[in-house]
């Protein structure tokens, strides 16, 4: 039986063909996905599908008989109920036009991804704790730029001062020299004019 012909079965169980489509579909979805995220997907009186690690091995090629190394894998493995086993080994009988005699999950049992949402949870809490830590690291870092970028600011202003003060300590000397110049010239203008004066009475 493949695919379609499953469709086929259950369509007038499901009320049309394209419904039974929808519903195969969406039942090996949602295994096909659990088990690739590592859950364990088990349906009561039917089975179990799972995810196996294999380590790293060596095989032999069947035709030349040389040994190959065999890397590290994962395979999906599914796993017989005892009523699916009973029912294959003939130590129950098939229900004649019925359903088979597949047991119902119970109330509250039907939990297929369990292991993947508290992984899920586990992860979403971890992302979140992270979130909260890099805010405050990059303020720290940014505490830090701020504080080593100060003290070279106040050198700056220091060298800044200092500069000033050097600037002003050899004004002040200058301005004192054109000060001491300024009565000398005047002393000259004196002098011309009593010479002027001298020459007039001449």
């Amino acid at each position: 039986m493949n695919k379609a012909q499953l469709v086929e079965a259950i369509a007038d169980k499901m009320g049309g063909r394209q419904q039974a489509a929808d519903a195969v579909d969406a039942v090996l979805d949602a295994v096909v996905r659990a088990v690739v995220g590592g859950d364990r997907v088990s349906v009561t009186g039917f089975g179990s599908f799972e995810k196996v690690d294999r380590p790293a091995r060596y095989a032999r090629n069947p035709q030349t008989g040389e040994r190959v190394r065999v890397k590290k894998t994962s395979v999906p493995r599914f796993r017989a109920g005892q009523g699916f086993k009973d029912l294959v080994s003939g130590s129950k009988k098939l229900p004649k036009g019925g359903e088979v005699a597949v047991k119902k999950a119970p109330k509250g049992s039907l939990q297929v991804g369990a292991a993947a949402k508290k992984a899920a949870a586990k992860k979403a809490t971890a992302k979140k704790a992270a979130a909260k830590k890099a805010p405050a690291k990059k303020v720290t870092a940014a505490k830090k730029v701020a504080a080593k970028k100060a003290p070279a600011k106040k050198v700056t202003a220091a060298k800044t001062t200092a500069a000033k003060t050097a600037a002003a300590k050899k004004t002040a000397p200058a301005k004192k020299a054109v000060a001491k110049k300024a009565p000398a010239k005047k002393a000259t203008a004196r002098k011309t004019t009593a010479k002027k004066a001298t020459a007039r009475k001449k």
